[in-house]
Protein backbone atom coordinates (compact mmCIF):
# COMPACT_ATOMS: atom_id res chain seq x y z
CA UNK A 1 0.00 0.00 0.00
CA UNK A 2 1.37 3.41 -0.98
CA UNK A 3 0.25 6.93 -0.10
CA UNK A 4 1.21 9.70 -2.52
CA UNK A 5 1.13 13.29 -1.23
CA UNK A 6 2.13 16.35 -3.26
CA UNK A 7 2.74 18.42 -0.11
CA UNK A 8 5.91 18.13 2.01
CA UNK A 9 3.99 16.03 4.60
CA UNK A 10 0.78 14.07 4.94
CA UNK A 11 -2.22 15.94 6.38
CA UNK A 12 -0.63 19.31 5.53
CA UNK A 13 -3.61 21.29 6.90
CA UNK A 14 -3.13 19.81 10.37
CA UNK A 15 -0.36 20.45 12.95
CA UNK A 16 3.05 19.07 11.97
CA UNK A 17 3.28 16.86 15.07
CA UNK A 18 0.03 15.16 14.11
CA UNK A 19 1.35 14.58 10.58
CA UNK A 20 4.54 13.03 11.93
CA UNK A 21 2.64 10.71 14.27
CA UNK A 22 0.31 9.62 11.49
CA UNK A 23 3.20 8.94 9.11
CA UNK A 24 4.98 6.93 11.81
CA UNK A 25 1.87 4.79 12.38
CA UNK A 26 1.49 4.21 8.63
CA UNK A 27 5.12 3.12 8.41
CA UNK A 28 4.59 0.57 11.21
CA UNK A 29 1.68 -0.84 9.21
CA UNK A 30 3.94 -1.25 6.18
CA UNK A 31 2.48 1.65 4.21
CA UNK A 32 4.97 3.47 1.97
CA UNK A 33 4.44 7.24 2.20
CA UNK A 34 5.71 9.34 -0.74
CA UNK A 35 5.68 13.07 0.07
CA UNK A 36 6.45 15.93 -2.33
CA UNK A 37 5.38 13.53 -5.07
CA UNK A 38 3.08 14.71 -7.84
CA UNK A 39 1.07 12.30 -9.98
CA UNK A 40 1.74 12.78 -13.68
CA UNK A 41 -0.39 9.93 -15.04
CA UNK A 42 -2.52 7.01 -13.88
CA UNK A 43 -1.77 3.96 -16.02
CA UNK A 44 -3.46 0.55 -16.17
CA UNK A 45 -0.44 -0.93 -14.38
CA UNK A 46 0.15 1.79 -11.79
CA UNK A 47 0.80 5.44 -11.08
CA UNK A 48 3.49 7.47 -12.83
CA UNK A 49 4.98 10.32 -10.79
CA UNK A 50 6.27 13.64 -12.13
CA UNK A 51 9.87 12.60 -11.37
CA UNK A 52 9.52 9.55 -13.62
CA UNK A 53 8.99 6.88 -10.96
CA UNK A 54 6.32 4.24 -11.58
CA UNK A 55 4.47 2.78 -8.60
CA UNK A 56 2.76 -0.51 -9.54
CA UNK A 57 -0.89 -0.59 -8.45
CA UNK A 58 -3.97 -2.77 -8.96
CA UNK A 59 -6.32 -0.29 -7.25
CA UNK A 60 -5.91 3.51 -7.26
CA UNK A 61 -7.97 5.75 -4.97
CA UNK A 62 -7.75 9.42 -5.91
CA UNK A 63 -8.51 12.02 -3.23
CA UNK A 64 -8.27 15.50 -4.74
CA UNK A 65 -9.39 17.62 -1.78
CA UNK A 66 -12.40 19.86 -1.29
CA UNK A 67 -13.97 21.69 -4.21
CA UNK A 68 -17.29 23.52 -4.34
CA UNK A 69 -19.86 22.52 -7.02
CA UNK A 70 -19.13 23.76 -10.54
CA UNK A 71 -22.43 25.66 -10.76
CA UNK A 72 -21.17 28.11 -8.11
CA UNK A 73 -18.43 29.45 -10.39
CA UNK A 74 -19.22 33.16 -10.88
CA UNK A 75 -22.89 32.44 -10.11
CA UNK A 76 -25.04 35.58 -10.46
CA UNK A 77 -21.88 37.69 -10.64
CA UNK A 78 -20.74 36.75 -7.12
CA UNK A 79 -17.02 36.55 -6.36
CA UNK A 80 -15.59 33.01 -6.27
CA UNK A 81 -12.10 31.56 -5.87
CA UNK A 82 -10.32 28.91 -7.95
CA UNK A 83 -12.20 26.08 -6.19
CA UNK A 84 -15.56 27.81 -6.89
CA UNK A 85 -16.12 28.76 -3.24
CA UNK A 86 -18.05 31.98 -2.64
CA UNK A 87 -15.84 34.65 -1.08
CA UNK A 88 -17.50 35.90 2.10
CA UNK A 89 -16.96 38.72 4.59
CA UNK A 90 -16.44 38.08 8.33
CA UNK A 91 -20.25 38.29 8.66
CA UNK A 92 -20.57 35.35 6.19
CA UNK A 93 -22.17 37.69 3.63
CA UNK A 94 -20.83 37.33 0.11
CA UNK A 95 -18.36 40.01 -0.91
CA UNK A 96 -20.57 41.44 -3.69
CA UNK A 97 -24.08 41.01 -2.28
CA UNK A 98 -24.98 41.52 1.38
CA UNK A 99 -28.27 39.67 0.86
CA UNK A 100 -26.51 36.40 0.04
CA UNK A 101 -24.79 34.31 2.73
CA UNK A 102 -22.59 31.24 2.39
CA UNK A 103 -21.36 28.67 4.91
CA UNK A 104 -19.55 25.34 4.92
CA UNK A 105 -17.50 23.94 2.06
CA UNK A 106 -18.95 26.44 -0.45
CA UNK A 107 -17.68 29.47 1.54
CA UNK A 108 -14.18 30.97 1.35
CA UNK A 109 -13.94 32.58 4.78
CA UNK A 110 -10.79 34.39 5.90
CA UNK A 111 -9.15 33.28 9.15
CA UNK A 112 -8.04 36.56 10.83
CA UNK A 113 -4.31 36.70 11.48
CA UNK A 114 -5.14 38.13 14.89
CA UNK A 115 -6.46 34.69 15.89
CA UNK A 116 -3.22 33.13 17.15
CA UNK A 117 -1.37 34.40 14.09
CA UNK A 118 -3.17 31.98 11.76
CA UNK A 119 -4.21 34.00 8.74
CA UNK A 120 -5.19 32.26 5.51
CA UNK A 121 -8.61 30.67 5.06
CA UNK A 122 -10.81 28.80 7.50
CA UNK A 123 -10.28 25.10 6.67
CA UNK A 124 -13.24 23.35 4.99
CA UNK A 125 -13.86 20.93 7.85
CA UNK A 126 -16.93 19.65 9.68
CA UNK A 127 -16.33 21.69 12.82
CA UNK A 128 -16.04 24.90 10.78
CA UNK A 129 -19.33 24.19 8.97
CA UNK A 130 -21.03 23.34 12.27
CA UNK A 131 -19.86 26.59 13.87
CA UNK A 132 -20.88 28.62 10.82
CA UNK A 133 -24.35 27.05 10.82
CA UNK A 134 -24.86 27.99 14.48
CA UNK A 135 -23.57 31.50 13.81
CA UNK A 136 -25.81 31.81 10.75
CA UNK A 137 -28.93 31.15 12.85
CA UNK A 138 -28.00 34.11 15.05
CA UNK A 139 -27.22 36.25 12.00
CA UNK A 140 -30.67 35.63 10.52
CA UNK A 141 -32.33 36.63 13.78
CA UNK A 142 -30.25 39.83 13.91
CA UNK A 143 -31.04 40.58 10.27
CA UNK A 144 -34.80 40.16 10.82
CA UNK A 145 -34.62 42.38 13.90
CA UNK A 146 -32.77 45.10 11.95
CA UNK A 147 -29.70 44.84 14.19
CA UNK A 148 -26.01 44.90 13.12
CA UNK A 149 -24.52 41.54 12.16
CA UNK A 150 -21.65 40.03 14.11
CA UNK A 151 -18.39 38.71 12.62
CA UNK A 152 -17.77 34.97 12.62
CA UNK A 153 -14.68 33.73 14.46
CA UNK A 154 -13.53 30.17 13.81
CA UNK A 155 -12.45 28.20 16.87
CA UNK A 156 -10.17 25.23 16.21
CA UNK A 157 -11.00 22.55 18.77
CA UNK A 158 -8.44 20.15 17.36
CA UNK A 159 -8.39 17.21 14.96
CA UNK A 160 -8.74 13.46 15.13
CA UNK A 161 -7.33 11.14 12.46
CA UNK A 162 -8.72 7.60 12.35
CA UNK A 163 -6.68 4.81 10.76
CA UNK A 164 -9.59 2.38 10.88
CA UNK A 165 -9.16 -0.59 13.22
CA UNK A 166 -5.45 0.11 13.72
CA UNK A 167 -5.26 3.38 15.63
CA UNK A 168 -6.49 6.93 16.07
CA UNK A 169 -4.38 10.03 16.73
CA UNK A 170 -5.31 13.63 17.32
CA UNK A 171 -4.66 16.94 19.00
CA UNK A 172 -7.07 18.79 21.23
CA UNK A 173 -6.77 22.57 21.29
CA UNK A 174 -6.59 23.27 25.00
CA UNK A 175 -8.20 26.44 26.26
CA UNK A 176 -7.58 25.06 29.74
CA UNK A 177 -3.91 24.19 29.28
CA UNK A 178 -3.00 27.05 26.94
CA UNK A 179 -1.81 24.88 24.07
CA UNK A 180 -2.60 21.62 22.32
CA UNK A 181 -2.74 18.12 23.79
CA UNK A 182 -1.77 15.11 21.69
CA UNK A 183 -3.95 12.03 22.13
CA UNK A 184 -3.74 8.59 20.55
CA UNK A 185 -4.71 4.97 20.96
CA UNK A 186 -7.90 3.82 22.69
CA UNK A 187 -8.64 7.23 24.22
CA UNK A 188 -8.41 9.00 20.86
CA UNK A 189 -10.49 6.30 19.18
CA UNK A 190 -13.20 6.62 21.83
CA UNK A 191 -13.29 10.39 21.26
CA UNK A 192 -13.46 9.88 17.49
CA UNK A 193 -16.40 7.48 17.75
CA UNK A 194 -18.16 9.79 20.20
CA UNK A 195 -17.85 12.77 17.85
CA UNK A 196 -18.99 10.64 14.91
CA UNK A 197 -22.11 9.58 16.81
CA UNK A 198 -22.79 13.19 17.82
CA UNK A 199 -22.77 14.21 14.14
CA UNK A 200 -25.12 11.33 13.31
CA UNK A 201 -27.49 12.34 16.12
CA UNK A 202 -27.58 15.93 14.84
CA UNK A 203 -28.48 14.72 11.34
CA UNK A 204 -30.76 11.74 11.91
CA UNK A 205 -32.04 11.78 15.50
CA UNK A 206 -31.76 9.25 18.32
CA UNK A 207 -34.07 6.51 17.00
CA UNK A 208 -32.38 6.08 13.59
CA UNK A 209 -28.84 6.30 15.04
CA UNK A 210 -29.69 3.72 17.72
CA UNK A 211 -31.09 1.28 15.14
CA UNK A 212 -28.17 1.86 12.73
CA UNK A 213 -25.65 1.30 15.54
CA UNK A 214 -27.35 -1.95 16.57
CA UNK A 215 -27.44 -3.13 12.95
CA UNK A 216 -23.73 -2.40 12.49
CA UNK A 217 -22.86 -4.36 15.64
CA UNK A 218 -24.73 -7.35 14.20
CA UNK A 219 -23.20 -7.27 10.68
CA UNK A 220 -19.73 -5.86 11.45
CA UNK A 221 -18.10 -9.27 10.93
CA UNK A 222 -19.27 -9.48 7.33
CA UNK A 223 -19.03 -5.87 6.11
CA UNK A 224 -15.83 -4.21 4.75
CA UNK A 225 -13.82 -2.31 7.36
CA UNK A 226 -12.27 0.30 5.05
CA UNK A 227 -14.21 3.50 4.28
CA UNK A 228 -13.16 4.92 0.91
CA UNK A 229 -14.20 8.52 1.58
Amino acid sequence: VSVIEAAPRVLPALPERLSQTTESLLAKLGVQVHTQAKVAEVLPSGVKLADGRLLPAELVVWAAGVKAPDFLKDIAGLETNRTHQLVVKPTLQTSRDDDVFAIGDCAACAWPEADHGKGGMVPPRAQAAHQQASHMVRQINLRLAGKPLRPYRYRDFGSLVSLGEFSTVGNMMGGLIGGSLMVEGLFARTMYLSLYKMHELALHGFAKVALDTLARLIVRRTEPHVKLH
